[in-house]
């Protein structure tokens, strides 16, 4: 069931800015019998205010998917569990940065309005996705957000096959099923560049992703990009809603959730 958009009477709602490494993580969403970015947060939160509590987020990471800028809300109860306690919010993320692993950091907590949703209230996610191909070279302190790839990519065909997605479609094609979900997004940008080292980049922003969705995105785009098929295969996936295969969705680790607009 999803959370209603006001706290219930009694509780305050909390806004909490975070960053991590998602390497060691097998995704966002809670599991019992993994490590996850959720299970972890929500046991660093449930010790400092004596309770379970929900946490609701603006984007569902996959495993092994990193984060520069990741936005979660709680309801904690107004009043303290006990006349000792000081909720103290500006203090949070120090003392929730003492209690988790280093791979996780909370950036800022803050008191938010009864209207903020940090599922709902985002009008743009921003990814970013990195590629060495043609066997380049990763340095090791590099090799956490960038994903080898062993053949030349063309940047080139791979925009050209990227501009039939923009805007909005239902991308059926490149999600992975999930029965609640729709799967209509709107794509605002999907583009390659490369960098100073020469790694390729994709910036992608959307309103909302699908689950896999940018995994896959990226899969279709470099099946053309190493010319395997021609760019207009991507518009005859997205048209004809056949999804993607398994083997075309890339790895967690190049993909960097890097900002979320509210």
């Amino acid at each position: 069931m999803e959370p209603t958009l006001n706290p219930k009477s009694g509780f305050l709602r909390l806004r909490i800015e975070l960053c991590y490494d998602g390497t060691n993580y097998a995704g966002w969403a809670y599991q019992p019998d993994q490590r996850t970015l959720e299970g972890e947060l929500r046991g660093a939160i449930s010790k400092m205010v004596r309770t379970d509590v929900e946490l609701i987020v603006a984007g569902r990471t996959d495993a092994g998917v990193h984060a520069t800028q990741q936005f979660v809300h709680i309801d904690i109860p107004q009043n303290p569990p006990a006349p000792e306690i000081n909720w103290d919010i500006p203090n949070w993320a120090y003392r929730l940065n003492r209690i988790l692993d280093e791979d996780i950091r909370i950036l800022e907590v803050t008191q938010a309005p009864v209207d903020f949703h940090a599922r709902f209230s985002p009008m743009e996610r921003h990814y970013i996705y990195k590629i060495a191909d043609d066997l380049k070279t990763i340095p090791p302190l590099a090799r956490f957000d960038i994903e080898p790839w062993y053949r030349n990519l063309d940047e080139d065909l791979m925009n050209d096959a990227c501009n039939y997605l923009l805007g909005e479609h239902d991308f059926k094609a490149f999600c992975k099923f999930r029965e609640d979900q729709t799967t209509v997004r709107t794509l605002m940008k999907f583009h390659w560049s490369r960098d100073a080292n020469g790694y390729l980049q994709a910036d992608v922003r959307a309103n909302a992703f699908c689950y896999s969705m940018v995994r896959n995105l990226v899969g279709a785009a470099v099946a053309v990009g190493e010319g395997r098929f021609p760019k207009e295969w991507v518009l005859e996936l997205l048209q004809n809603k056949e999804r993607v295969s398994d083997s075309y969705v890339f790895p967690g680790r190049g993909l960097t959730l890097v900002k979320v607009v509210f």
